[in-house]
């Protein structure tokens, strides 16, 4: 509570007035009241200056990067343009602050704490470095990249916004009160860094010395929620902060037009109050017309999921309201409002600057109770002064789209414009308008509701400024609607669907019952009607699903908005068109050769031939197929590949071994590797077309969708290109030729360009690596996408006939959880909306290439029910998202189609969350009712219910009825048997058949290895093959390759779905927008009134076979020595070696060789190794529990790798490792005839060192080198082991057992170790004879005889005096 008067200031109370009783304004008229306070606090401007500085370079980046956004929503090439704009302007506003914050440093009182201090030192930092990085991003913005640095943008604004609010506070917030009655009303807080001045117009708030309109809001918790949505006060106020000093200027931003009272001429003398009141003497009359024609999106406010909106427009003290218009989210009001006698204060060229705000507020009109809030938008009208003409570029304005909010939410549009023109008369009452203002236009011919009598006639919206409208057609597939829910608790029976645009409603036909049929019976309608030929000014289109109950009763069901209409829009292209377009290509292809040839300093030269056959299907054209490939015959560049066969690595065919013990997973390994390999192929192409030309072609269309699958990649220089296997095994039947000059024809014209890339990629076709990759093509592939089927660009997604419209009904409430409960059913249907009649030389045509002046879904399939063979072949997941506590999962697959639900429960997978299913699943479906395929991986749980992983939706109704034919993927080979065996009940020549009788072609036609379709021939390169088949199995193959290349027929042809697995992302409604894993799968579709399908495929996963693998270690040499002995000193090593195949725990050890003192050892010891082994994988797989309390075992797979180390005993220590090596058993070096052959050679990758399948060739014995790795990644050599590995079958090693070590049975000799090789305490003996006498034998020796001759000497000193007494005496 404010006690002290100086602190708080109020205006004098007054009484409202009103003009509606709607809204209420205090009449200040000419005298404007002036509050002030006057406070002292601690000088903390800095911290203010500083955030208001931050806070103005991250205002600008964020509108810049608006602007980008829009742009690049609407698929503008300026985008880019704009965004290195945007970070230019950032650099400099960055290099901006920097200097500002230096000059800052150096005045006093600059840091008054060591944390104003410490940030100043970081947002210096910090904005430096953003300003450094954008200049660096800005030179990286290219097409491809724009995306990702668009993200990198927004992470530099987030920085900032960070670095904006200051921890410390500088002072407190400024709060405006409505006092009424005693009583505080409604408030505003303002924080006061937003109005505090400065000398520097960047340190200054953004609201300091501003007139600007606020809202006050409720007190408390009445201000939050749908309370505080409505505006409780709109307030026009001025208002500065600053110190004392300053006070001088706070008139400077004040609107011109005031009497100079005495206060204000002494505004500079610090003691002088400010003025209590400001009288304005410039004034002027203005009339305001708002021009309000229509809104979109509104928010739904009634239980039905619309509203019935108006609006009302606020100006001043004036407000006039719109009419009604009932149940609709998108009204056309189309009236014009007047407002006379608009009162503005302030100089002419200031009204003109910064005009009144217009408030515009759309309500809910309800029967009963008040009018619900839906939204607010605030406009600045277009002001015309006295002296001003009424003539174009500025009057009359055109429309403009104002967003409509409420609170926090986007609540809408509004498309409408104001003026306010001035009128001569200055008094208030009514006065004419001048001679300069346009008349208004002729009251509308509408019958007015008793409720809006008194508002006079409704005016419409000008011509001028209305938008110009021409006559369109809206063509309308109803299809069916899916998946309604109950309304009002009653099932919904007799649907009927309405499209409305522009006030005219186009109705569809009633379903008579929903749930036996809920497609329509009459599919195609359209609607003829007049709508703007502006983009921007296009209503939206609502439709609306109805419920015809009886007794004449409608009820809605749903509605669903479609806000523009832009991308349902046809635009016809007509032979002028075309033509100019082809010119204009063509020109530009000859620029880029010679700018390419100028510079490589080459002579291009070009060809080009207009090839009308797209356009013209009279013109005959002979095209070249091969069928090389998958006939089990391979041609002469076969043999070139033997002498490089042995270098190659082994591929998954050799793996496999002949012909026969081939299956589905050899197909799928093989498809999976040639997926790598092509993209990296196209990955080279690329750079290299780059690197020579200077010039980045884009992927063509086949290849760049191939290459979005992984598989299909391929690159277009300037002469032809290489194409992927975008058509799912379409490079392998055609041939490098044929696929250029497929490239070719889609460009219009071809070019033959001489130059280094041509030459290269000549020299790379014929390159070993090239003739391999052809080699190996005769393993059958299959097309492997790394996402979903319909996210592959050549088909669309499935929606060239069906789109999906969620219907959607209740209030919008914000909550995402509410607002998904929201969802009512589904529509399926398509748009079409184009100018209507069609041009006459119209040259496009439409999906089924018919002509479009007779309706767009001509060739619709029917619609009738139909029982359909649904086969989900489920091959794998992959990075399953844990749902157990040790961070693995248990899944099984939950399928549900419609009602029938098919739980694979009992057969699920412990532990893993890559788990390969193997299964298929098979539905009898009947669409259009079981449309939705729900794919599930559930975790199983021992204890409680199972939690779902995650699930995909797969529309199967979109698949059946596209033109791509989805149901069954075209094989790249037809095979009558075998692992590769056809699998549609249609051959490939009834499937060309029934494409042509669909597309009104003649039937194909065979002859002596041609097939001519249309007014196509295609014939066989190599008249060979006529020999190699029956002439009935050659028709299968050449029609084959005629589907293969479908897409290159004009108007009738489109890419056909290959032969595929895709692989979708699993999602968890629990956890929106986060992938839980992915899931490898595909879908075949046989409609049961054709001839049913053979058996399902055998997915099944191969089951791993046993093998034993035997290592005989027998000897080591030149092992480092690690050792020093006890009583020599000298270097030795006690030597060991293990090795283990399945893991460290399945680790095997040799005894030791003590004393080792040449780095040499003896062993002779086997290991044995029995495993399971998948050989199409090459992984080992083990089975085990993970723990005692495990419930089963887990299975996973390792690489089948041999590990072997050496090391170093010690009995009062840890061992020490000595080194190790690591043998791939697919692929391992040859071991060397000898110990001094062995070295760190051996383990290079190159080609130069051959190379051993130990699955091939069994046994094999060598030398190999043990080595450590440095810390530079240099291999240092440790040691070399003499070695045999042996692998035999389960049944050969049962036939043939082996004992571990030298154990029977088979046991090996025992080592021959020197006699020095023993352990010292166990052998005293042979301690003190090979450690103490070979080592200091003559060391004894010289002990004793110095010890022999200290005793004879002493003997004889004790001695002699005793004998020479004795002598002397005598005695």
């Amino acid at each position: 509570v404010v006690t002290e008067s100086s602190w708080q200031s109020t205006t004098t109370a007054i009484k409202p007035m009103t003009h509606d009783r709607l809204y209420y304004f205090l009449p200040y008229w000419d005298d404007k009241p002036c509050m002030h306070v006057r406070s002292v606090w601690p000088d903390l401007r800095r911290r203010m200056y500083n955030s208001n500085v931050v806070a103005r370079v991250a205002d600008r980046l964020e509108e810049g990067l608006a602007e980008v956004h829009a742009l690049s929503e609407h698929e503008d090439q300026s985008a880019e343009r704009r965004l290195r704009a945007v970070l230019e302007d950032l650099s400099a506003e960055c290099a901006r602050y920097v200097s500002l914050a230096r000059q800052a440093a150096s005045q006093p009182g600059a840091g008054k704490t060591k944390l104003d201090r410490e940030r100043a030192r970081l947002c210096e930092r910090e904005i430096e470095h953003i300003g450094t990085m954008a200049r660096n991003l800005k030179a990286l913005v290219t097409k491809h990249s724009f995306k990702e640095r668009y993200k990198t943008a927004q992470t530099y604004l987030n920085k900032l916004k960070f670095l904006v609010e200051d921890p410390q506070h500088a002072l407190p917030d400024i709060f405006l009160w409505l006092i009424s009655n005693n009583k505080r009303t409604a408030y505003q807080r303002i924080p006061a860094r937003d109005l505090i001045y400065s000398m520097v117009a960047e340190e200054c708030g953004r609201d300091c010395g501003k007139v600007q309109t606020m809202f006050l809001k409720l007190p408390g918790k009445r201000g939050l929620g749908p309370s505080g949505w409505a505006i409780q006060t709109k307030l026009q106020v001025y208002m500065w902060l600053g110190t004392l000093k300053h006070k001088k200027n706070f008139v400077d931003g004040l609107t011109k037009g005031y009497e100079l009272s005495n206060e204000i001429r002494n505004a500079d003398r610090p003691r002088a109050m400010p003025p209590s009141v400001i009288h304005y003497t410039d004034k002027r009359v203005f009339q305001m017309r708002a021009y309000m024609y229509q809104a979109r999106s509104l928010i739904g406010s009634d239980a039905s999921g619309l509203s019935d909106p108006f609006a009302r427009v606020v100006i001043g003290e004036y407000c006039r309201t719109t009419q009604v218009i009932d149940e609709t989210l998108s009204p056309t009001w189309d009236e014009l409002l007047v407002f006379d006698d608009v009162l503005v204060y302030g100089t002419r060229e200031e009204v003109k600057k910064d005009p009144p705000t217009v408030i515009i507020e759309i309500f809910d009109q309800d029967k009963v109770g008040k009018s619900e809030f839906i939204g607010r938008a605030m406009a600045k009208p277009h002001v015309k002064m006295l002296d001003e003409p009424y003539a174009k570029p500025e009057f009359p304005p055109s429309l403009e789209w104002y967003e409509i909010s409420r609170g926090p939410d986007h609540a809408g549009e509004l498309l409408a414009t104001f003026e306010l023109l001035e009128v001569p008369s200055p008094t208030r009452g009514g006065a004419p308008p001048g001679q300069d203002v346009p008349e208004l236009p002729t009251p509308k011919d509408m019958v007015v509701a008793s409720s809006q009598q008194d508002k006079g006639p409704i005016l419409p919206v000008p011509r001028g400024i209305r938008p110009t409208l021409a006559k369109y057609r809206i063509e309308v597939l109803f299809w069916g609607l899916r998946d309604l829910k109950r309304v009002h608790l009653m099932k919904v029976d007799h649907p009927r669907v309405d499209i409305e645009c522009a006030g005219h409603i186009l109705y569809s036909s009633v379903i008579q019952n929903a749930k036996k049929n809920p497609n329509f019976s009459t599919p195609v309608k359209f609607l003829d009607l007049e709508l703007p030929e502006q983009e921007l000014y296009r209503p939206p289109l609502t439709i609306r699903a109805v419920d015809c109950r009886s007794f004449g009763r409608y009820t809605l069901v749903g509605t669903h908005m479609i806000n523009t209409i832009h991308k349902y829009m046809y635009t016809p292209l007509t032979k002028r068109e075309r033509e100019a377009e082809e010119r204009k290509r063509s020109m530009q292809q000859l620029q880029n050769l010679e700018a390419s040839a100028a510079g490589t300093g080459l002579h291009p030269t070009v060809v080009i031939s207009h090839d009308d056959h797209e356009m013209s299907p009279l013109i005959s054209k002979e095209t070249a197929i091969s069928l090389d490939y998958g006939t089990g015959l391979h041609g002469r560049r076969d043999m070139k590949t033997n002498a490089h066969r042995k270098h190659r690595k082994q591929s998954v065919d050799d793996a496999d071994g002949d012909e026969g013990s081939r299956d589905w997973w050899t197909k799928y390994f093989a498809s999976v590797e040639a997926m790598i390999e092509e993209s990296k192929e196209a990955r080279k192409e690329t750079q290299l077309a780059t690197q020579q030309n200077g010039l980045v072609h884009g992927l063509e269309e086949g290849g760049a969708d191939g290459g979005a699958g992984g598989a299909g990649a391929g690159a277009q220089g300037p002469g032809g290109g290489a194409q992927g296997a975008g058509g799912g095994g379409r490079r392998h039947s055609t041939t490098a030729s044929e696929r250029s000059d497929h490239s070719n024809k889609k460009k219009g014209h071809h070019h033959t360009l001489k130059g280094t890339a041509t030459a290269a990629k000549f020299v790379a076709r014929l390159s070993p690596k090239s003739a391999r990759r052809q080699r190996e093509t005769r393993t059958a592939l299959t097309k492997v996408y790394p996402n979903e089927l319909e996210a592959q660009g050549d088909y669309n997604g499935f929606k060239e006939w069906l789109l999906t419209f969620d219907l959607l009904r209740g209030k919008k409430t914000g909550d995402e959880a509410e607002d998904e409960s929201r969802v009512v059913g589904v529509f399926k249907g398509a748009i079409k909306v184009y100018r209507w009649p069609l041009p006459k030389d119209v040259e496009d045509h439409t999906i089924m290439g018919f002509d479009p002046q007779y309706g767009f879904f001509q060739g619709l399939p029917s619609n009738e029910p139909i029982h359909v063979l649904v086969r989900v072949y489920i091959v794998k997941a992959n990075d399953l998202h844990p749902m157990d506590l040790n961070g693995k999962a248990d899944p099984y697959i939950v399928l549900q189609l419609g009602s029938k639900r098919i739980s694979d429960k009992e057969n699920y997978i412990s532990k893993q969350l890559n788990p390969v299913f193997g299964k298929c699943f098979e539905f009898e479906a009947t669409f259009p009712q079981d449309s939705m395929l729900t794919v599930q991986i559930l975790d199983w749980d021992l204890v409680g219910s199972d939690d779902m992983i995650g699930e995909t939706r797969i529309d199967l109704e979109n698949r059946f009825y596209s033109r791509h034919r989805a149901t069954c993927g075209i094989a790249a080979k037809y095979e009558d048997g075998g692992y590769n065996q056809w699998r549609d009940p249609m051959k490939p020549t009834q499937i060309l058949a029934k494409l042509c009788k669909d597309g009104k072609l003649e039937p194909p036609v065979y002859s002596n290895g041609k097939v001519k379709v249309g007014r196509r021939t295609f014939f066989l390169q190599n008249d060979d093959f006529e020999a190699c088949f029956s002439p009935k199995v050659l028709e299968e193959h050449m029609a084959l390759a005629v589907l293969h290349r479908w897409h290159e027929f004009p108007r009738i042809g489109c890419q056909l779905v290959p032969e595929h697995i895709e692989t979708r992302p699993l999602y968890n409604v629990e956890k929106p927008g986060i992938e839980q894993g992915k899931l490898e799968m595909w879908v075949d579709m046989f409609p049961m009134d054709m001839p049913l399908p053979g058996p399902p495929l055998d997915i099944s996963p191969r089951k791993p076979k046993s093998y034993e693998l035997r290592v005989v270690i027998w000897n080591t040499d030149d092992v480092v020595l690690e050792d020093d002995a006890f009583f020599t000193g000298e270097k030795m090593s006690d030597i060991y070696v293990k090795g283990w195949l399945k893991g460290p725990e399945d680790c095997q050890c040799t005894d030791i060789h003590y004393r080792s003192l040449t780095g040499e050892g003896n062993f002779n010891w086997r290991f044995v190794f029995p495993f399971d082994y998948l050989v199409a994988e090459e992984k080992i797989v083990i089975s085990r529990k993970e723990s005692m309390f495990s419930w089963d075992e887990t299975e996973c797979k390792i690489p089948a790798r041999l590990e072997l180390q050496v090391w170093d005993a010690d009995h009062f220590s840890a061992d020490d490792f000595l080194g190790a090596i690591t043998l791939d058993l697919n692929r391992f070096p040859r071991g060397a005839k000898s110990s001094k052959l062995c070295t760190l050679s051996m383990l290079r990758t190159d080609v130069s060192v051959p190379m051993v399948n130990i699955f091939k060739q069994k046994r094999v014995k060598g030398w190999w080198p043990f080595y450590v790795k440095k810390e530079n990644e240099e291999m240092e050599l440790t040691g070399k082991v003499e070695a045999e590995i042996h692998l035999l079958t389960k049944e050969e090693a049962e036939k043939n057992p082996a004992g571990l070590g030298r154990n029977e049975p088979d046991p090996l000799e025992k080592p021959n170790r020197p006699d020095a090789s023993f352990m010292w305490f166990l052998n005293p003996l042979k301690s003190i004879r090979y450690i103490v006498w070979h080592n200091y034998k003559w060391a004894i020796l010289k002990v004793f005889i110095v010890l022999a001759v200290a005793v004879m000497l002493l003997l004889f000193f004790y001695s002699v005096p005793g004998y020479t007494v004795k002598k002397i005496m005598g005695a």
